[in-house]
């Protein structure tokens, strides 16, 4: 099955609400993960979300021009081929973009789906992130308008981050601290300024103690009932029935969450949660094994010629994409999604 289609995207989350499961949204650096991602998804006979982060598309982009956009359109382009042979969904995603790489990331991504669109043909991504948490909420959601309204126009999701996740991603870091939770008032202002649906469908990345990167147990302290606050504080403003739940939440900094945290996040409206630390480790586990126990083989020691077979980078390669799917598979099952994939 293709790529999502902005309509069955569309289908993929209003099924996720309803059905209290979510899709993993799994960042992608180069072709074998992203293989690697669509493996343990069809695995699972689960559809998913793929994403590329800035730094993921910089190095996409390759080292020599580092270009971010050439990376994301590449990778894309590349996925729409590839994705048709497995039986499951796909919706392609870009992750956090700060308001320094707007100009250089999500506008001109945005261009390209426009230009697609007045063609009469489908957006390249299906949905796109605003993260201005380092940004005032009255400029974050300043900018946050002005994507969505392009956005809605070009048939794609905006994701939007309101307030901070803690940890460190592709350079955007915040402390742990109490600003790591959004507020009723946060979550209102939100409604007023993006609406509940009415000006475009958004994502919303609303902050519950998350914390990017794995933390030992005590670290990190997470409030995942807070999201069945925030959804109740904005129905209550609006005149909605308390158990509408008019927000699609995103969960970030998910990895060394408890199953007990998930579930009750799922039960609160997340209908994405972000996997980045775990499946790269799970990436580069086996590759690391395998050097270690192919020393001699990787390496020319002692003027030897070493082992092809041992250096071929598809022999470790392999082993790297089944640990990843595993994985994914590991996700799929954690977020309720194993088995939901649209027939």
């Amino acid at each position: 099955m293709p790529i999502a289609t902005p309509e069955v995207y569309n289908e993929m989350l209003d099924r996720a609400k309803a059905g209290k499961f979510a899709y993993p949204a799994i960042n992608v650096t180069s072709t074998q993960t992203l293989h690697a991602a669509l493996r343990g998804f069809a695995e699972a006979e689960s559809d998913g979300i793929i994403q590329i982060s800035t730094g993921g598309a910089e190095f996409l982009g390759g080292q020599y021009s580092k270009d971010m956009v050439t990376g994301a359109v590449a990778l894309a382009e590349f996925a729409h081929i590839v994705a048709e042979k497995y039986p499951v969904t796909v919706a392609l995603h870009t992750d956090h973009c700060p308001k320094d790489k707007l100009d250089g990331y999500v506008r001109p991504l945005l261009a390209i789906s426009e230009e697609r669109v007045a063609r009469g043909e489908n957006p390249l991504f299906q949905s796109h992130m605003w993260d201005g948490s380092a940004e005032t909420l009255s400029d974050n959601l300043k900018i946050a308008q002005e994507l969505l309204e392009r956005a809605r126009a070009a048939k794609i999701i905006l994701e939007v981050e309101i307030t901070p996740t803690g940890g460190e991603e592709d350079g955007v870091s915040h402390e742990i601290n109490d600003s790591l939770y959004t507020t009723v008032d946060d979550a209102i202002r939100t409604a007023e300024a993006l609406g509940l649906g009415d000006k475009g469908r958004y994502l919303l990345a609303a902050s519950f103690g998350n914390v990017h990167g794995v933390y030992k147990p005590g670290n990190v302290v997470l409030r995942p009932e807070l999201l069945k606050e925030l959804n109740e504080g904005v129905a209550n403003k609006f005149g909605r029935p308390v158990d509408s739940k008019p927000f699609d939440f995103v969960f970030h900094g998910g990895s060394g969450s408890t199953e007990e945290e998930i579930l009750t996040a799922l039960e609160n409206g997340v209908v994405k949660m972000n996997i980045d630390t775990d499946t790269q480790y799970a990436f580069t586990r086996p590759v690391a094994d395998h050097m270690f126990k192919n020393y001699d083989g990787v390496l020319k020691v002692d003027g030897e010629v070493g082992s092809k077979s041992t250096y071929d980078p598809r022999t470790w390669g392999k082993l790297a994409e089944a640990s990843m799917a595993k994985r994914v598979t590991e996700a799929c099952a954690n977020l309720r999604s194993t088995g939901t994939k649209i027939k």
